[in-house]
């Protein structure tokens, strides 16, 4: 294998796990986020003289632990590291010398970082950075801040980490309830920022989807009594479900009423069917499940042949009550479009806060199809255009503007 491919795949399939494991061990994640830079880095600089190591991240632990002896000799706080550093580096030497695989930390780390005492605003990015591994100008623009004001944000944080009282353990079950928010959303925001790359290009995304899922299926184990850890399992696999049927043989986008159901994963369908079937016996609804109900409702094409519309409409406002996200509006006013007419879903559309939907792609998206049904064609026209202009995904760039050239 290429040198550098071996290191990119590291990065892609170990970067979160590696990170997860020298914080919970060294506790302080800024100093293990260094260290494992430094270790790829190292690793780029290495691995193509030397050959890609039979355990390449055996290999990535141990330069980022000598990377951690270094910083902590420069810093005169050796001795008091030594039982940690000891500690490491004979769990090093035994992952290197087996076929184990060193211990996946990273659900400890996420419930780290939704400590009360870190800021609420920033839990979610702190997770899909450290955790997850997404670059933090990726982060800045899925929450439309700079991402200078992102970078400050995530600093504080760490150095929160670093100077305050916060345990690296899980939390008491006392106070995992309150955490569990800022761990579902921010899975859920890296299974989105996974589902969002439709071609597959991006390597950055590359597995995303997979490892949210996974991550979800590890909390669910976790704690598998929570109605919510079954909502949002379910919510993923039934979007997962349909990612062979969102494009065509030539690679173009293909949206879901147009999908061939044959691609659906029958087998994905019926463990989120089970997943929202056990979270209903909680009796106690919330965001995610709400969601899961209406791709379930999407899913029930695959048998009936046809799209309950009011249904789906039904659910929906449900969701904007309990969680009014933007998505959430616009998606609203989609299935109201459908079930009582497309004016009804326009003037939903048209109550959506200005500031709200400026650069929310989705908008404009349906605005201009719902401006097209109308034949309000100037304004569709004008929508499209928006909407194209917004559009990072190539794939439905191109399909929108194969719709606004038929306006």
């Amino acid at each position: 294998m290429n040198a550098h491919h071996a290191v990119e795949q590291a990065a892609r399939d170990s970067y979160g796990r590696l990170v997860a494991y020298l914080a919970v061990r060294w506790r302080d994640l800024a100093a293990a986020e260094d260290a494992i830079a430094d270790a790829f880095l190292a690793a780029l600089e290495t691995w193509p003289h030397i050959g890609v190591p039979d355990k390449p991240e055996a290999w990535l632990l141990t330069a980022a632990r000598r990377r951690l002896i270094d910083g902590a000799r420069r810093a005169r706080v050796h001795a008091n590291a030594a039982p940690t550093l000891l500690a490491m580096a004979e769990e090093t030497q035994k992952l290197a010398c087996s076929d184990i695989t060193f211990p996946d930390e990273r659900l400890k780390m996420l419930f780290i970082c939704a400590h009360p005492a870190i800021d609420p605003v920033v839990r979610t990015p702190l997770m899909l950075q450290t955790v997850l591994g997404i670059d933090a100008a990726r982060i800045a623009s899925a929450f439309v801040v700079k991402p200078s004001t992102m970078g400050q944000r995530l600093t504080r944080a760490k150095e929160k980490i670093r100077g305050g009282n916060i345990k690296f353990e899980f939390p008491d079950a006392k106070e995992l309830p309150q955490r569990l928010d800022s761990v579902l959303e921010a899975i859920y925001a890296a299974y989105g920022s996974g589902w969002d790359d439709v071609t597959g290009v991006d390597p950055r995304r590359k597995g995303l989807a997979e490892e949210a899922i996974y991550m979800g299926r590890l909390l669910l184990r976790f704690m598998s009594a929570e109605p919510e850890v079954q909502g949002l399992l379910a919510l993923m696999l039934h979007c997962e479900a349909r990612r062979n049927a969102r494009r065509n043989e030539t690679g173009s986008y293909v949206p879901l009423s147009e999908q061939d159901i044959s691609l659906w994963s029958e087998t994905m369908i019926k463990e989120a069917e089970h997943c929202l079937s056990n979270a209903a016996q909680a009796g106690r609804i919330g965001r995610f499940q709400l969601e899961a109900a209406i791709q379930s409702v999407h899913a029930q094409r695959a048998w009936t042949g046809r799209t309950e519309w009011e249904e789906i409409a039904l659910l929906y406002e449900g969701l904007v009550r309990l969680a009014p996200t933007i998505g959430a509006l616009v998606g609203r006013a989609a299935a109201v479009a459908e079930a009582r007419g497309v004016d009804k879903g326009l003037v939903l559309l048209e109550a959506i806060p200005t500031d709200a939907i400026k650069s929310y792609q989705p908008y404009w998206a349906l605005t201009a199809h719902l401006f097209k049904r109308s034949q309000r064609y100037e304004e569709a026209y004008a929508a499209y255009s928006r909407a194209i202009g917004l559009c990072t995904d190539p794939s439905i760039r191109d399909f929108l503007k194969q719709q606004a050239s038929r306006v």
